[in-house]
């Protein structure tokens, strides 16, 4: 691979634009290739406390794509620094810490107890049920998502990435919001609110009713949200939303994205993120481009 798929986002420089999404990739994938090839590795979600998930039904394929209800499972944030950060550090890739919270003293908590860890970027999902607010997303409207970014990164100097939910009242005003509260760039789009029937026991597939939709027959509308909130935003962004191969991350890359992350791809195929990889680095020589800030933000 050559060094001109290098990109620098928030003063981070990255080897590789391609990175493994929060919730789809783990070091369990060491045993299929070297995971320091990947530009990044963003971690499952965290909690303060670890999380057994929900019941039921938590995978469910659909039309090109995939509905997932898990419920953040998770092993906690403290279990995390103690039995999986040392081993991320020895893999020498850029981590990306993805954090959740049911509540801002939650979110403000886990914050601090990763503080001190070396990590590269804080990953923050607002698309979070505040459960103090009845169960609305922080991140569905400006107001919840300003005043979550503002006390997070006033206890914080990690650079701090803010994930975007597409189910927000106006995706583009938020993450204009996340800027003005000092994020260092954000992510997007975390999955769309979906629902499944089982015709024959009639009930929903979920015991949650709905769950979230990702995969390739998202990746049209993330693709136009991704565009909009580049035009319309100072701070990079990490495009992400059904990419699959080479193409797609491209299309995101020229969209405005400084960087991709790969999430259900890694279920279909565990190498995706190495092909992906490959396949951006092929177009390039072929079109000669030397950069790949020669076509970002080109549309």
């Amino acid at each position: 691979m050559n060094n001109y798929l290098n990109v620098n986002f928030s003063s981070i420089e990255f080897k590789n634009p391609v990175i493994a999404a929060s919730g789809t990739f783990g070091i369990g994938y060491q045993q299929h290739f070297d995971l320091s090839k990947l530009g990044g590795i963003c971690t499952k979600g965290l909690t303060l406390f670890p999380k057994s998930g929900n019941d039921g039904i938590r995978i469910w394929e659909t039309a090109s794509g995939l509905m997932n209800s898990i419920g953040l499972e998770n092993i906690g944030i403290k279990n995390f620094i103690n039995n999986e950060l040392p081993i991320l550090k020895k893999l020498g890739v850029r981590t990306i810490v993805n954090i959740n919270g049911s509540t801002v003293d939650e979110y403000l908590e886990c914050v601090s107890i990763i503080n001190n860890e070396e990590i590269d970027i804080i990953e923050l999902n607002i698309s979070c049920p505040n459960v103090k607010e009845g169960g609305l997303l922080f991140g569905i409207n400006a107001k919840t998502a300003s005043q979550i970014v503002r006390k997070v990164r006033g206890i914080t100097k990690l650079p701090l990435v803010i994930k975007l939910s597409p189910n927000a009242e106006n995706i583009v005003r938020i993450a204009q919001c996340c800027e003005e509260e000092g994020a260092d760039g954000l992510s997007l789009v975390n999955t769309f609110k979906a629902m499944s029937v089982d015709i024959y026991n009639r009930k929903p597939v979920f015991n949650n009713m709905y769950a979230g939709l990702s995969g390739p027959a998202i990746k049209p509308i993330a693709l136009r949200m991704v565009h909009e909130v580049c035009q319309n935003v100072e701070i990079p962004v990490m495009g992400l939303g059904g990419i699959t191969s080479g193409k797609d991350a491209l299309e995101f890359i020229m969209a405005g994205a400084t960087c991709i992350q790969v999430g259900t791809a890694n279920f279909i195929n565990p190498y995706s993120c190495l092909e992906i990889i490959k396949e951006i680095d092929t177009f390039m020589n072929k079109e000669g481009i030397k950069s790949l800030n020669e076509i970002r933000g080109i549309i």
